[in-house]
């Protein structure tokens, strides 16, 4: 819905969106906030409160957890010539073997080991199914960015798009 009542007033959604877009566009700019602020006759207060909640990232902690991976190899160059070290990148194969090597309790310890593991990054790429893909971001509870390759359950390796990476990469690290 375009416009909203509340009370006496009625609010334009797009308004706003085209408002808070000026808004960013100055800040990426590198305008400050007090400067955005003065420029469009709003507080500062206000441009801190959009950016905090807009905001995904503010440390450069990142992971990657992806599965099943055809181009695991050159996918783990890129992200260490990144400087991104926490990657679990896993070929079907390994995945298998990763699962069928251990009793149910063992797999459940060390399914929570690695969440640990992930839990103190900033923001975690996950390269996954579908499903797969949503399961990891409801128990990371931490800002993921989901790459979807494809429909649960995936059998056999995918090929990620390393453009499609490198974009993502871009918007978070720059």
């Amino acid at each position: 819905m375009e416009f909203v009542r509340i009370g006496d007033k009625v609010i334009s959604k797009s308004k706003i969106l085209k408002e808070v877009d000026n808004i960013l566009a100055l800040r990426a700019k590198g305008c400050s906030q007090q400067e955005t602020a003065d420029i469009r006759g709003i507080d500062r207060s206000f441009i801190s409160r959009i950016e905090n909640i807009g905001e995904i990232m503010k440390g450069r902690n990142i992971g990657v957890i992806g599965f099943p991976i055809k181009n695991k190899e050159q996918i783990l160059s890129i992200l260490h010539q990144r400087g991104i070290y926490n990657c679990l990148i896993m070929s079907e194969e390994e995945r298998l073997h990763f699962v069928g090597d251990k009793t149910g309790t063992q797999l459940v310890n060390e399914i929570m080991t690695l969440l640990g593991e992930f839990r103190i990054c900033d923001t975690v790429i996950v390269v996954a199914s579908d499903r797969r893909g949503k399961l990891i971001q409801t128990l990371l509870d931490r800002q993921v960015i989901l790459l979807d390759i494809g429909s649960s359950p995936l059998t056999e390796d995918v090929h990620l798009d390393i453009k499609r990476l490198e974009e993502v990469l871009h918007a978070i690290l720059g």
